[in-house]
């Protein structure tokens, strides 16, 4: 899979390390552009083979020094391609929804690695360096680009793209994936119609936003959607939709939006449903009490092991907030119809697992009942059903 990047530049001989940095140098210096026939007069003065395909090769190299992902390019044009992880100048992993497979691409040297991510950082409008070793952006075209330099990180630079999809799936393609037995399709549907409040639960790269955003393109299109999120990946298909991304503070500190903000902004947008790409601190506050005060089929994400775990994870992110326990127990009640939780199988497929009920205790906490447990092929009804039907309005 892929081209295997090294220092072996063309069949005529190897061009070492060093003299592609005196070709990418003299470049510089001249302030010539990256062609062939620049690069032809560099290697006579670098006193390095001229011959056609060391040229060419050496063109290519730089090029990818300066062009796009530089030798990740194929791999994120791979069908089905969902994240690209570079663990040094000789790891490269893709996963394309059955696991990490190891590619067939690797840098020249840690530096190459490093280089990559600070174009791409500066393609972001971000700076990575000795000082900031760490970056978190989206980059023009959508993918998610994270990195952390060596020697912060080993075996040296790594740098995590996540590729957002130009389309969202459909429930009915989640079910041609095998990711959603039909009857379980049929339940979500509902679950959506229904204005339901609900929660798509799971592990880092479970399916999460692409479950959400199958979800979302099942409301009628005279609906309004207002999404907001930490970067933006949700794609639903639907007419009507407005984005909100936060944005995290330049190198100054300065110009920071927080998800709290947005949420608290989303509320003025009149939204017929108002989305959180993903839960992750002090506004679950906000969602909470939005959901609590009128505005039905909102919904969100939440990282979680399990739906079981929900509630644990919705009380730790409130009360690092500020919000008492007991309270946030009883928003969670309130607010909350449903949690759909996706998971990778035994097989490193992922696919929807369970929808549960949140149930409020004797003790006014909330745990999670099973309304449904989904088999690649099947659902089955758990404790949970009748209090989910009664909320679908179906019979129990």
């Amino acid at each position: 899979m892929g081209v295997v990047i090294t220092g072996q530049l063309a069949p005529e001989g190897a061009l070492s390390a060093g003299a592609l940095d005196e070709v990418r140098e003299w470049l510089a210096a001249r302030g010539r552009e990256v062609t062939p026939t620049h690069v032809a007069e560099a290697l006579r003065a670098a006193g390095a083979p001229v011959g056609d395909a060391t040229v060419l090769a050496v063109h290519d190299r730089l090029r990818q020094d300066v062009l796009g992902a530089g030798p990740l390019e194929p791999l994120l044009r791979l069908p089905g391609v969902t994240d690209v992880l570079v663990n040094g100048a000789d790891e490269v992993w893709i996963d394309r929804g059955s696991g990490l497979e190891r590619a067939q691409v690797r840098f020249a040297d840690d530096a190459a690695v490093r280089r990559l991510a600070q174009r791409l950082a500066a393609a972001g409008g971000r700076r990575v360096d000795d000082a900031t070793p760490f970056c978190d952006v989206r980059l023009p075209d959508g993918t998610r680009f994270h990195a952390v330099l060596a020697p912060t990180a080993r075996p040296g630079t790594v740098v995590s793209l996540r590729v957002g999809r130009a389309r969202a799936f459909s429930l009915d393609g989640l079910v041609a994936a095998g990711a959603l037995p039909a009857a379980g399709a049929v339940v979500l549907k509902d679950l959506v119609a229904s204005r339901a409040a609900y929660l798509v639960s799971g592990g880092t790269g479970t399916g999460k936003t692409t479950v959400l955003s199958a979800l979302l393109s099942t409301v009628p299109d005279p609906e309004r959607l207002v999404l907001v999120e930490d970067a933006s990946e949700l794609r639903p298909d639907h007419p009507h939709v407005v984005g909100l991304e936060a944005r995290p503070p330049n190198a100054e500190g300065a110009g920071e939006i927080t998800l709290r903000t947005l949420v608290r902004q989303a509320l003025r947008m009149r939204p017929d449903r108002l989305v959180v790409g993903e839960v992750r601190g002090a506004e679950v506050v906000d969602m909470l009490a939005a959901l609590n005060t009128g505005h039905a089929g909102g919904c969100a994400t939440v990282h979680a092991n399990s739906a079981a775990d929900v509630p644990a994870r919705l009380e730790a992110l409130a009360l690092a907030a500020g919000l008492g326990r007991a309270a946030v127990h009883s928003q969670v009640a309130a607010a909350i119809d449903a949690v759909v939780h996706v998971g990778r199988g035994t097989d490193g497929l992922r696919r929807v697992q369970e929808v549960a009920v949140p149930v409020r205790g004797a003790d006014g906490l909330v745990a999670m009942r099973t309304a449904v447990e989904l088999t690649p092929s099947d659902v089955h009804r758990g404790p949970g059903w009748p209090l989910l039907a009664r909320r679908l309005g179906l019979s129990a």
